[in-house]
Formats: C-alpha cells, sequence, structure tokens
C-alpha cells in the first residue's frame, strides 16, 4: 500500500465510521456560570494510573474556548434509550440546558440522569489536533450504571448486541 498525501474527506469519514463508537455529551461551566453541553463520539480512555480519558471538539464550535478554559469536564456516556439526548446537544442552541435535568458535579459541571457512565474530570492538557483539539480530563469521580449504552456507526444510532459464541470459546477449553 502506497502512502497518500490527499484524501476526499467525504471516503475518510465513512472509512472511519466503521468505527462503532460510543455517544457521550461532554459539560462544562463557563466563567459567567452558563453550563455548555456538546454531542461527542471522540471519548476514549487513555490511561488507568493515573485515570485519563479524551475526547475532541472541532476548533470551530463556538463552545471550543469555553472547553479549553474550564477547570473541569463531564463525560456523560449516554444510555441506549438518550438519542434525544444526543441530538439535543448537538443543536446549536442559546440554552441547552433549559428544562433539561441535570445535577451539579464536581467543577460545576452538569451531570446527566440515567446515563450508562459518567466521567468527572479536571481538565489535564490541551493537545493541537489538525482541525480539532484534544482535551485529556484527569478522572476525578465516575459512576456506571450497567446500563447498555448508546452506540454510533455509519452515521446511524446503534445498540449493543452481544454475540452469542460457543461456551468452549469463553472459558478458553479446547485450546
Amino acid at each position: 500500500m502506497t502512502a497518500i498525501e490527499h484524501f476526499d474527506s467525504i471516503k475518510l469519514r465513512r472509512a472511519l465510521g466503521n468505527f462503532a463508537t460510543g455517544v457521550t455529551v461532554v459539560t462544562t461551566r463557563a466563567p459567567n456560570g452558563k453550563h455548555l453541553g456538546v454531542t461527542a463520539n471522540s471519548f476514549n480512555s487513555v490511561s488507568l494510573d493515573p485515570a485519563l480519558v479524551l475526547w475532541s471538539i472541532d476548533k470551530q464550535s463556538s463552545s471550543a474556548p469555553a472547553f479549553l478554559d474550564a477547570t473541569h469536564f463531564a463525560v456523560n456516556v449516554l444510555s441506549a434509550d438518550q438519542v434525544a439526548h444526543s441530538n439535543h446537544f448537538a443543536r446549536r442552541s442559546i440554552d441547552k440546558f433549559s428544562g433539561c435535568e441535570f445535577q451539579d458535579g464536581l467543577g460545576g459541571t452538569a451531570v446527566l440522569p440515567d446515563c450508562a457512565a459518567v466521567f468527572e474530570c479536571r481538565s489535564h492538557q490541551v493537545v493541537e489536533g489538525g482541525d480539532h483539539w484534544i482535551l485529556i480530563g484527569r478522572v476525578l469521580r465516575f459512576s456506571d450504571s450497567g446500563k447498555a449504552p448508546l452506540l454510533y456507526h455509519q452515521g446511524n444510532y446503534a445498540h449493543v448486541m452481544p454475540l452469542v459464541q460457543d461456551s468452549a470459546l469463553r472459558t478458553g477449553a479446547g485450546t
């Protein structure tokens, strides 16, 4: 395979879409006290010791400056029944939290109810990554509800469907 210097961005996005991701709403609180939240599927773990996670935000996002300056952020991993939250926080609007239930988390971040998991983080590092900023956070507190997460694959929402495997393969028997 030879290296290609220029990619068709639409084809690249489609190929990247083959990697199913979870869907999150990342929240912070601006210095003026306003809650901010964005839908993101760029969330990933970085390290267990210390506990670090990352997500990325488009440099052109109107919320980017607030997230770059924030001391804390929360990653709300949406559960399979929270498509409406994903769509709501993906829209551009004046106040995404009007009429939205949440609790104040660490650093004043918004923690949404009924999520599959929540990671409350202190901002640790920002890395430039092309047309996005990569925000790394140190996990200070987390919760895990055990609910199935909402997934995103090839431009569509999806849900987890466990594969049925031969019990001998699961236990390692027969090897």
